[in-house]
């Protein structure tokens, strides 16, 4: 599902909606009035660009183009979906909407990035209510699955329907609130302990990086990957969380927290609050603050992906989702071709300390794309399960070129022999039509059950010896069968 998304507003928010549009293969029109507009929506895209595409383990699809638009009528005219993120003022936003509805497919739905108006508050002075959504997502929106859906009794359900798939095929989590509330729900937590660590550092109990310090070493971690609630259940031990509430319940009426009273922001108290945090990460630019952030939060997600755990279960079913790969012979082309194993971008966790990919991700690589070789032709999960499987003997890989974070690399998979217990494989890597890497690898059927070598059942040896049959004729790929050593 693709098609053309027009954002009113390129700021850090805009940006992100823009970027996560067009990575994900939409046509992509911005409206913002600022002199560097451009720039700005440059500099995320490009952080973008580095981030995303390493979280899919699948090919992405082409990247929709970008155009800065000058008014906007021409932004959102034919647009599918309209993705307002301007300054936080009632009557702005009105307005916006106003011009957006005069020139807008009736069709199109309107969503709203904002933090803390409702709905009904949107919809007021509109041509069309119904057409208006929050849609509130969370920076960097191109990385961060949630967005908040809030909508009211004026939005049709074919809309609210509709809006669901569209944040879902983004690869987007869309958490539909029962019913509008002030700031939503997530942006109330942040208020509360926003509003306690602004105390705890008026009051000297601690300094803005030291409260950093206890959410990203502590419970910031558990919170990451398993919420509020699941991690309190836990906490009750076997008991669960009925015996957590009966442990930890009273201290609820304990004065542990200001949470009702706000702190007075003080000339004294900002100055304070700004200096540390000065202190604490001044060394660094905000771009540079940028890229470590989302570098962390590629990690962190691409581990939750590892277990299909939290928001990595978003990443796989996104993989899912974006598909491209075949899966068994019968999707093939062209048998007589190499086989299409890989098609994914470098993630940032895949670099090392040269800015390019690690050797050893290399190897990663052309694993997967010989996992994927062995599913084509039969050597499927369910076939392991059976007790067959394909071990790797020996492997030759040679780097001829480099490819650094974010780059889209491709595998392609010849057959060299097929026949009996072995399985003689070579890869080629690409970078557009750039040959980066081979990786030449031989494997031997096994029983499971003995750990030997063993004879490939007739469900994995039939479509391998078609294969193989069919690649024979193709030339001996060069580079194949040589020696470590000079040339």
């Amino acid at each position: 599902m693709t098609g053309i998304a027009a954002i009113i507003g390129g700021g850090v928010i805009g940006g992100g909606w823009a970027a996560r549009f067009a990575l994900m293969g939409w046509q992509v029109r911005v409206f913002d009035p600022d002199p560097e507009a451009a720039r700005k929506l440059d500099a995320v895209m490009a952080n973008a660009r580095a981030a995303l595409p390493g979280l899919a383990d699948a090919p992405m699809p082409p990247e929709g183009p970008v155009t800065l638009c000058p008014t906007i009528p021409e932004t959102v005219a034919q647009a599918d979906w309209i993705q307002e993120s301007v300054p936080e003022r009632l009557e702005l936003k009105r307005k916006v909407y106003q011009a957006i509805q005069a020139a807008c497919p009736e069709a199109a739905v309107i969503g709203s990035s904002t933090s803390g108006y409702k709905p009904s508050e949107l919809q007021g002075c509109a041509t069309r209510p119904g057409q208006i959504v929050v849609a509130h997502p969370f920076n960097p929106v191109y990385l961060l699955p949630l967005v908040e859906l809030v909508t009211t009794a004026a939005n049709p359900p074919a809309r609210v329907d509709r809006a669901k798939a569209v944040l879902t095929q983004l690869g987007m989590v869309p958490l539909h609130l029962r019913r509008e509330i002030d700031a939503h729900l997530a942006d109330r937590f942040l208020e509360a302990v926003w509003r306690e660590a602004l105390w705890l550092v008026r009051d000297g109990i601690a300094t803005t990086g030291e409260i950093d310090d206890a959410i990203r070493m502590g419970f910031g971690l558990r919170w990451a990957q398993m919420g509020l609630f699941e991690t309190y259940r836990i906490a009750g031990g076997e008991a669960g969380m009925r015996h957590f509430i009966e442990q930890f319940g009273p201290c609820l009426s304990w004065p542990w927290t200001r949470l009702t009273d706000v702190p007075e922001l003080t000339d004294d108290l900002v100055e304070q609050i700004a200096s540390q945090s000065d202190a604490q990460s001044g060394a660094h630019s905000i771009r540079d603050l940028e890229r470590i952030r989302d570098a962390n939060l590629v990690g962190i997600l691409r581990g939750l992906k590892a277990r299909d755990w939290g928001a990595g279960a978003v990443l796989k079913a996104q993989d899912l989702r974006l598909g491209g790969l075949p899966e068994a012979l019968d999707d093939l082309a062209d048998l007589a071709a190499p086989v299409p194993t890989l098609d994914r971008a470098v993630p940032l966790d895949w670099t090392d300390y040269n800015g390019h990919m690690n050797e050893a991700r290399y190897l990663e690589a052309f694993g997967a794309a010989t996992d994927r070789l062995m599913a084509i032709v039969g050597c499927t999960p369910d076939y392991i399960a059976r007790g067959g499987s394909y071990f790797t003997a020996e492997t030759h890989i040679r780097h001829l070129g480099e490819a650094l974070a974010g780059a889209r690399i491709r595998v392609d998979t010849q057959v060299l022999s097929g026949a009996g217990k072995t399985l003689h494989l070579f890869h080629r890597m690409w970078q557009g039509d750039t040959l980066i890497a081979t990786g030449e690898h031989m494997l031997v059927h096994v029983s499971l059950a003995t750990r030997r070598a063993s004879e490939p059942g007739p469900e994995v040896a039939g479509p391998l010896a078609r294969l193989a049959a069919a690649q024979a004729a193709l030339p001996v790929p060069e580079g194949a069968g040589r020696a470590v050593g000079p040339r």
